[in-house]
C-alpha cells in the first residue's frame, strides 16, 4: 500500500472552516486525555483569547484536505492538532519537524496538558524533555483547573 502523501504549506485564509474543524475534533481529544473535557472552546472562541493569528500557521494536507495544522513563533510550538480522523499516519511528527526547521530562536518550547500521552510521545521524539510542570487555569473556562508539563528542546 502506498503512504499517503502529505504536504505542509502557509495558512490562507480560506482553510479557516478546515481548521475549526481539526481544532475542535482534535481539542476534544487532548482535552479526553487530560481528564477535562469541560474545559472545551470552539476555535472560533479560542482563535482569537489565545492570539492564533500573531503566531506563523501552516497545515498539513492530504489532497486538499486539511488534516492538521500548527501554529507557532520564533521558540514556541503553541498550537499543534491533527484531525484524529488521521491520527498515527505521520501527520504529527511532519508538522513537529516544519516547526523544528522553521522556527528560529533555541531552545524550543512547548507545553502539553498533563495526561496527554500522545503529544508527550510525539514531542520526547524529537528530544523535548520536561523541564518543569505549571498550575493554573484554562484560558476561557476558568472555572478549571489544569496542570501543564513545560517541554523544552535544546539544539546542538
Amino acid at each position: 500500500m502506498e503512504k499517503e502523501k502529505i504536504t505542509i504549506r502557509s495558512y490562507e485564509e480560506k482553510d479557516w472552516n478546515q481548521l475549526i474543524e481539526v481544532h475542535d475534533a482534535a481539542r476534544k481529544e487532548e482535552l479526553r486525555w487530560a481528564k477535562c473535557e469541560q474545559a472545551f472552546v470552539s476555535l472560533k472562541e479560542d482563535s482569537i483569547r489565545e492570539r492564533l493569528f500573531q503566531h506563523e500557521i501552516c497545515v498539513a494536507c492530504m489532497e486538499e484536505k486539511i488534516v492538521g495544522f500548527s501554529a507557532y513563533t520564533e521558540d514556541e510550538l503553541a498550537w499543534l492538532y491533527v484531525d484524529p480522523a488521521y491520527a498515527q499516519r505521520g501527520v504529527g511528527r511532519i508538522l513537529t519537524q516544519y516547526v523544528i526547521e522553521h522556527a528560529s530562536k533555541r531552545p524550543l518550547n512547548v507545553q502539553v496538558l498533563e495526561g496527554n500521552l500522545p503529544a508527550r510521545k510525539l514531542y520526547e521524539a524529537f528530544g523535548f524533555q520536561l523541564v518543569r510542570t505549571a498550575c493554573g487555569i484554562m484560558p476561557g473556562k476558568e472555572e478549571v483547573e489544569v496542570v501543564v508539563e513545560c517541554m523544552q528542546r535544546i539544539f546542538q
